[in-house]
């Protein structure tokens, strides 16, 4: 199983827009295209940062490839971005697990 570890930084006040279309559309269309949501967060002190983990299911690359070119997404992606992007950047660290402590099974 590999696992992704994503790090967003909002472009000035769009955190909340951010925030609605992960909530309206996005985790949805992971799940459709073998990315499983394990987790949300936003590092403290730092209110324009929003962090995830991903677990993929098969090539995350393929899975990546499916979702950027999902119709959904792509209207979803321009209907949220009328007023100018959401995200200022995107940082990406694919994980392979180790054995030295279990992951903890999703809720």
């Amino acid at each position: 199983m590999t696992y992704e570890l994503r790090t967003y930084t909002a472009s000035p006040g769009r955190m909340d827009a951010l925030m609605r279309r992960f909530r309206d559309s996005t985790i949805d269309l992971f799940i459709e295209h073998n990315m499983k949501s394990l987790g949300y967060w936003m590092p403290v002190g730092s209110p324009d940062v929003l962090v995830y983990l991903l677990e993929h299911d098969g090539d995350p690359a393929a899975n990546w490839k499916a979702f950027g070119t999902d119709q959904r997404w792509i209207d979803a992606k321009s209907a949220s971005e009328t007023d100018g992007p959401l995200t200022a950047s995107i940082e990406s660290v694919m994980l392979e697990a180790t054995d030295l402590h279990p992951i903890a099974a999703a809720r």
